[in-house]
């Protein structure tokens, strides 16, 4: 059982997908499963089975799963605390994408500021349009949220990039429940939503996400106000002024109280990955890519997804701008 097998087996079990963990490290979907067979072999555990649109982890999976990012996680902390030990890394500069700014930075960039000694990190929000060419110009050190967009043709490591995909999430189409979609019987047809207001957060919905790909297969082209935040757009569809595509675990409490219901829209809930994005790994900071494998990690994981609190970035003016430091 070699770090590199685990590495592998805890990107799958995270992702859920052979496929997705093979793009996510830039490897074949055979070069995965080799990997994965070494270590079932060497543990006398098949530790997944395949399953509809992916795999499911076994017990020893799952178990094996809780341990394989500890250790990864001890492991690259070490490696990060070995090579800046006479180093001083100085501040850590981070674009993100507004939706994860909004909803995870704050909890993930909290704990990795106190897991990682002489952490120090400088937050700005910009669009997934930009991302790329500001990783280029070293403007950043690592971006977070979308994926950088891609010019046709042109993948992420084609451009000198490398994203790990970190967190999944859902979203979901949600309005008050006392909204007349919500008191339809059965599926909502996707035409009656164009009769109702849309919102989202200051990013909108782009087209080059999951979510804005799931607008155009269902030939949807709503006319989108966009408020400050999406926590703003929530409250405006709790008050019963329109809809939104909000985040699944973000709007679970007010769906299980009955304050928000779920329209059953088809092609819902749509699933997107949030990921970390650096220079590839020639040209990238060991701070970067500390921050990069840290966010992967189960007690990362946990935190941004956990219940209650504040999870966002405090906000100045018409942008995110903060510095955290350990």
């Amino acid at each position: 059982m070699t770090l590199s097998q685990l590495r592998t087996f805890a990107l799958v079990a995270r992702l859920g997908s052979l496929h997705a963990a093979a793009e996510s490290l830039g490897v074949s979907e055979p070069a995965v499963s080799a990997a994965l067979t070494a270590l079932r072999q060497d543990l006398g555990d098949p530790l997944f089975v395949r399953a509809a649109g992916g795999i499911a982890l076994t017990p020893g999976g799952r178990a094996l799963a809780d341990y394989a990012q500890d250790i990864v996680g001890l492991a690259d902390q070490a490696r990060w605390e070995v090579s800046n030990a006479t180093n001083d890394a100085g501040r850590l500069k981070i674009a993100s994408t507004a939706p994860f700014a909004e909803h995870a930075a704050g909890r993930l960039l909290d704990l990795f500021t106190k897991r990682v000694p002489g952490a120090a990190v400088d937050v700005v929000v910009e669009s997934a349009e930009d991302l790329a060419s500001l990783l280029q110009e070293r403007a950043y050190d690592i971006a977070l949220g979308a994926r950088p967009a891609a010019p046709a043709g042109n993948g992420v490591a084609e451009r000198g990039l490398e994203s790990v995909a970190f967190l999944r999430y859902q979203r979901v189409v949600v309005a008050a429940a006392g909204h007349p979609l919500a008191r339809l019987p059965g599926p909502v047809p996707a035409a009656r939503l164009l009769d109702r207001p849309w919102f989202a957060g200051p990013a909108g919905i782009q087209g080059s996400s999951e979510e804005g790909r799931w607008l155009a297969s269902a030939g949807l082209m709503p006319d989108i106000i966009r408020l400050s935040s999406e926590t703003e757009a929530l409250a405006a569809v709790r008050a019963g002024e329109g809809i939104m595509l909000a985040l699944g675990h973000i709007v679970r409490t007010e769906l299980q109280s009955g304050v928000l219901a779920r329209l059953p829209v088809a092609g819902t809930p749509v699933t997107g990955l949030w990921w970390a994005t650096t220079l590839d790994h020639r040209r990238t900071t060991s701070m970067a890519r500390t921050l990069q494998r840290f966010a992967g990690t189960a007690d990362a994981t946990s935190a941004m997804v956990a219940p209650g609190g504040s999870r966002g970035l405090e906000r100045r003016g018409s942008k995110f701008h903060v510095a955290l430091w350990s």
